[in-house]
């Protein structure tokens, strides 16, 4: 296939989002494959990474991604990909590293290893909104790979959870607590939990809107954020809880909230999603039993990651724990055992990345993924 030799993508520019056209085309190393985009997903990190000036001018936008290999570096499995195959996967927009590549693009370069394939029969829902349910459209497969490389990275990698799908008893005797439960990654985490039979019980806080579709995934008990005495309702009925993530990740509101959530006497630890540690926590809630940790997805391409002036240095193992993660999840995404969340679709390709990157950055969406599609 003769490929050209630019594009267009969406671009840093000031703080805003922009469409910019002669775009080269990114390089990428010998085990990824190249994607000519058929849908892009919007999540909290691309608005992010404008506004807070994370990302480098001009570097391209976006992280999700489904769409038909044009092109394979020549260290790509060929007995799992061929030239055409359709697939899905996250780069890591903005970055410092590789400004050349975001998923808000034309074409995006892609780590083959853990990258999700597609049925050939693949096509567009050709609908404005998506309910939740497994994965068999473009739109579908892109609002999958950042939330659900995140939470694998998680639950997987950082909290060492085993792929344990007929256990007759829980990994971890004692409950997790899930804070943001009705958001894209809260639902992942629900149903990764449930599957693979983590915890005795899963405690979920989200707003009760979302509270029948997080019990049908798995959650055992929702509390409503929205109440003022949350934290205490929690703590009166379930003292014991030594592992809570906080998928929402607002420094100085929910880790603060998720903290607060921890066993009183049990070693306890706080997962967030914004790389902070037990310092980002104020001292006078703070508890010589409860740490703080983080997952960095990013670190999944194998690479050292730069953000925000910080140094992540390269982890192989969470690239081999990703690696079997991929395997193990890209079957169940497309029978249906996970579901993807409801999704709203947005039509003009890169235009409409631009505005759904806007949107969430607004608050448009609660619980759903925001996708663009370019056919």
């Amino acid at each position: 296939m003769s490929l050209p030799t630019a594009m267009n993508a969406v671009v840093i520019e000031g703080k805003e989002a922009v469409v910019e056209q002669n775009v080269p085309l990114p390089e990428y190393p010998s085990n990824y494959i190249l994607v000519k985009s058929m849908a892009i997903g919007g999540n909290p990190t691309d608005w992010k990474h404008i506004e807070y000036g994370i990302g480098p001018q001009r570097s391209i936008v976006g992280c999700d991604v489904s769409g038909e290999i044009v092109s394979m570096g020549k260290d790509v499995d060929t007995s799992k990909f061929q030239i055409g195959d359709y697939v899905f996967s996250f780069a890591h927009g903005n970055c410092v590293r590789k400004p050349d590549n975001g998923a808000f693009a034309d074409y995006v370069a892609l780590d083959s290893e853990i990258t999700f394939k597609l049925p050939k029969e693949t096509k567009f829902s050709n609908s404005d909104t998506i309910s939740e349910g497994k994965v068999s459209t473009f739109e579908e497969a892109a609002s999958i790979p950042l939330t659900w490389f995140t939470a694998g990275c998680a639950l997987f990698h950082v909290m060492k959870l085993e792929y344990d799908v007929d256990a007759s008893t829980p990994q971890h005797n004692f409950p997790i607590l899930v804070w943001g439960g009705g958001s894209p990654l809260g639902q992942a985490v629900t149903q990764l939990v449930k599957k693979y039979h983590g915890y005795s019980k899963i405690i979920v806080v989200a707003s009760r809107k979302h509270e029948k579709q997080l019990l049908e995934y798995g959650a055992d008990e929702v509390f409503d954020y929205h109440d003022a005495d949350v934290i205490t309702q929690i703590k009166n009925k379930y003292n014991n809880i030594q592992h809570l993530l906080d998928c929402v990740s607002s420094p100085d509101t929910t880790l603060q909230q998720v903290y607060q959530c921890a066993s009183d006497t049990e070693n306890a630890i706080v997962l967030n999603f914004a790389s902070q540690k037990i310092d980002g926590i104020k001292q006078e809630l703070r508890r010589s039993n409860v740490d703080v940790t983080y997952a960095a997805v990013y670190l999944s391409l194998g690479y050292d990651v730069f953000i925000a002036g910080m140094k992540f240095p390269a982890d192989p193992l969470c690239k081999k724990n990703m690696i079997r993660y991929t395997k193990e999840i890209n079957p169940r995404l497309l029978n249906g055992e996970f579901h993807h969340p409801p999704i709203v679709v947005y039509k003009n390709g890169l235009k409409g990345a631009v505005k759904l990157t806007k949107d969430i950055q607004n608050g448009v969406n609660a619980g759903e993924k925001l996708v663009a599609i370019f056919n």
